[in-house]
């Protein structure tokens, strides 16, 4: 038995299905059947229940996982190790960010690049929840997602909470100084950021709930320099917070900051429990923690 197996192993269990395992691990289903049964018969014992949707473990499987997280965390602990010692201080950070990143996490890049010149950088961008699958299936370290999400397989660095703000193509009338508040915007058409059901659009559906206001959604838009581009246009208003009119601070609009009470989101850094984490993930980390108030 190799620890491609036992790799193999984990994915069925952890999908309780061999079609969705096989998709995960990129590879035809017939030959992950295959290695499973070859498994079972070195073991000399069932992991698997075979039901008529779902597999589940057996006491001997469940005994089993236990086991195989375990030796493929050392082995790519150990692998790890090694190309750290090959390649000193070079490596790639593999890193996923939201498509409303935290303004922190593009400093710390630059702070890193500065101290890590030899390291290289795949950096992504999708939903949050697009970037748990992207952790799960090992294909990037560290993820910087819009909280909340289930951090029960996670590491968890919590970054500074952030306002929002409304924007706008026109003054708002009923403004406080610079600020509004929600029940002012129950019926005003919002184009809000991201995608209906995921991420911050959700999370701003949310506090308009807590704060017992009905708003007026007339759309979504996932390409935020887009909607900032139509809210410029007069196209439509909208609720961002902090971090996009840092990003995008050439924008011409008018911007209030939303006074409600707890009106503010959240960011984290999150990578998995029991993967190893490469030296340039180990140490951006730990620059990320340094640069928290």
């Amino acid at each position: 038995m190799d620890i491609k197996q036992c790799r193999y192993f984990i994915a069925i269990a952890e999908e309780k299905q061999i079609t969705a395992a096989a998709r995960r691990l990129h590879m035809a289903q017939p030959p992950l059947s295959q290695q499973l049964k070859l498994m079972e018969e070195e073991l000399g014992v069932a992991l698997f229940e075979r039901k008529v949707r779902m597999m589940e473990l057996t006491q001997a499987g469940r005994n089993f996982y236990d086991y195989a997280v375990t030796l493929t965390k050392y082995m790519e602990e150990a692998i790890m190790e090694m190309q750290s010692f090959r390649y000193g201080i070079r490596g790639k950070l593999s890193l996923g960010i939201n498509t409303i990143s935290d303004s922190l996490i593009p400093q710390a890049l630059q702070q890193f690049r500065t101290s890590h010149p030899q390291v290289t950088y795949k950096i992504q961008q999708n939903e949050s929840s697009q970037l748990c699958r992207l952790l799960d299936d090992g294909l990037i370290e560290l993820a910087c997602v819009r909280m909340p999400v289930k951090t029960e397989h996670y590491e968890v660095l919590h970054l500074p909470q952030e306002p929002l703000f409304y924007i706008s193509p026109v003054p708002l009338n009923t403004a406080v100084d610079t600020g509004t508040y929600f029940n002012q915007l129950a019926d005003i058409p919002l184009l809000l950021p991201s995608t209906e059901g995921l991420g911050m659009f959700e999370l701003i559906l949310e506090k308009f709930r807590e704060h017992q206001v009905k708003p007026s959604i007339m759309g979504e838009c996932s390409d935020v320099a887009m909607l900032l581009e139509l809210v410029r246009l007069g196209f439509a208003s909208s609720i961002v917070p902090r971090t996009v009119l840092q990003l995008h601070h050439e924008q011409s609009f008018h911007v209030y900051r939303i006074l409600d009470p707890n009106s503010t989101v959240g960011s984290a850094l999150v990578w998995l429990h029991h993967r190893y984490l490469s030296k340039p993930a180990q140490q951006f980390v730990q620059l990320v923690r340094e640069m928290l108030p």
